[in-house]
This record gives structure tokens, sequence and C-alpha cells, in this order.
């Protein structure tokens, strides 16, 4: 039997277990459940002997997420086209007053970086994970683990390098997001090539995630006449009682649009120099679930 404090402990740290559970396995759904089997550990354990329960807590989960992770690979699933992450609304609010913290939490839960994590190992992930999103120092991380620290930091040193490698630099102005997102949303509605060519950078990228389930390419479509003449198409068949708004979707911008209230599709743009350098569609209906009550 759990008491309230108990409950108000785990509901405090809440938030830092999904989100690391979530940047482990990119899915919202397994992310929850990986919170809920740490909320049982943590109701049946003695609590006597937990001296810092976030470190706990943030152990338990990052293992549970370990597990799931192993098991996925395990299974080999294959995925029907282009695969990207669950949208997760990240609406910081108040948790994190510090600007740089955000830019860093808001970073680390992108879909190009998501997209990255990937292709590392579950051991490798996790360490970058708690390394550079969280900022955890490498002897926690090994404690976490159960592993020794200077591994820890051999892992981390790949990880780093990895992600270096593979991951695109985009710019993380908000505002200038949200005006482009603006103009790119008013140029499609109008059919308008030439204004929404003129946003887009020559070598602009469109993924587009289905799971083979709704309308996408896929494949992913590259270059700025590619791009735009997709974008006028799709916007050109028009979507059954159309509405959108605006939400603040890993770490940035985005637009969910609905069709008779249900999400229908989760569009966000990465921007570079002022002009849109990738173009992220989701409309895997698996994975619009959890936008449903926003």
């Amino acid at each position: 039997m759990t008491t309230g404090t108990e409950t108000d402990v785990f509901e405090e740290h809440r938030p830092v277990l999904l989100g690391v559970a979530y940047r482990m396995l990119g899915r919202v759904a397994d992310a929850e459940d990986v919170v809920q089997e740490a909320w049982l550990r943590w109701s049946s354990a003695d609590r006597s002997e937990v001296r810092e329960p976030r470190a706990y807590l943030v152990r338990v989960t990052t293992r549970l997420a370990i597990d799931r992770l192993r098991q996925v690979k395990a299974r080999g699933e294959t995925y029907t086209g282009p695969w990207l992450p669950e949208p997760y609304v990240t609406d910081f609010g108040d948790t994190v007053p510090d600007t740089a913290e955000r830019a860093v939490l808001a970073d680390s839960v992108s879909l190009a970086v998501l997209v990255v994590l990937e292709s590392l190992s579950p051991l490798e992930r996790a360490v970058f994970v708690l390394r550079e999103a969280f900022g955890y120092p490498y002897g926690e991380i090994a404690v976490m683990l159960d592993r020794g620290e200077s591994a820890v930091r051999q892992l981390a040193g790949r990880a780093r390098k990895h992600v270096d490698e593979r991951r695109p630099r985009y710019e993380v102005d908000p505002a200038q997001r949200r005006d482009l997102t603006e103009r790119f949303l008013a140029a499609a509605a109008e059919g308008d090539l030439e204004g929404l060519m003129s946003l887009l950078a020559p070598d602009v990228r469109l993924v587009g995630d289905s799971g083979g389930k709704a309308k996408a390419p896929l494949r992913v479509l590259e270059t700025a006449d590619h791009v735009g003449r997709f974008i006028v198409g799709a916007a050109s068949k028009g979507v059954d009682e159309l509405s959108w708004r605006f939400l603040e979707i890993n770490g940035g911008i985005a637009v969910l649009a609905l069709s008779g209230g249900k999400p229908d599709s989760v569009f966000q743009l990465d921007v570079v120099d002022g002009r849109v350098q990738a173009v992220y569609i989701m409309r895997n209906p698996d994975k619009l679930r959890s936008l449903a009550a926003h």
C-alpha cells in the first residue's frame, strides 16, 4: 500500500522519467508503459534504503527502457516507408526556466536527433540521453547502468561522435520558425507554388511517416522542386472538415491538422539561414492517438 507522500514523490519526478524514457524509445506509448512499470517498482520497493528518489527512479526507468529497446531491436520489425518518432508534446512551461537548459532539452528531443539515436546501441543511447540531455555525471551514469566509469566514458564518446557526424545543423529561433511555418501554410493552402518555392532551400528534404496506414510518400523527397510540387498537390486534394492548431512538438513549433476534430497529421519544419531545410509529415494514425487531447 502506498501513501500520499510516496505518490507525490513519484509524480514530482514523472516528467523527468517520461523525458528519459521517450528519448530512449521514441514512442510515447512505450515510454508511458516504462514509467508505469517504474511506478510499480517504486511502490513495492523498500524506500527506507532510497537516499535520493530521483536518482533511484531515473536508474529504474533507464534500465527498463534499455530492456524494452533491446526487445524491439531483437524482434527486427520492418517499417513501411520512412520512420519518424512519435510526436511528443514538449511544453516545458515553468518547469525549465533556464533558457540554455530549455534549448538543450529541446534539441535532445528533436525529430532529427531522435532519428539518429535510433542507430545507436541501447547502452550508447542511454549514456547519450543521460549525459547530453540531463547532464548526469559519468560516475552517476556508471552506477545507474552498473558499468565502470571508463566504460561509460567510452560509450559516451562513441555516441557523441556518431550523433555529431549525422545530426543536421538547424536553427532554433522560435519566432522565425513560426513565421516560416505560417507562410508555408498560406502558400500551400493557396496553391502558390512560386511562393512556396521561395521558402524552400534548394536541397530541402521531405520525410513522410505513414507506416503504410495513410497516404504519404514511401521514400524521402529531395530538392525544392519535388517537395514544392508534392505539397501543393497534396494541399489541393484537401481534407474533410479541416482545422488546425499550433503545438510545440519535439521542442519546436508544429502544426496539428485535424479532420472532423480528429488528428489527421502533424507537420514540422526545420530551418537554416531563413529557408526550410526539412519538412516532416507524420500521418501514421497509431502515432497520432496521443495528440487527440491536444
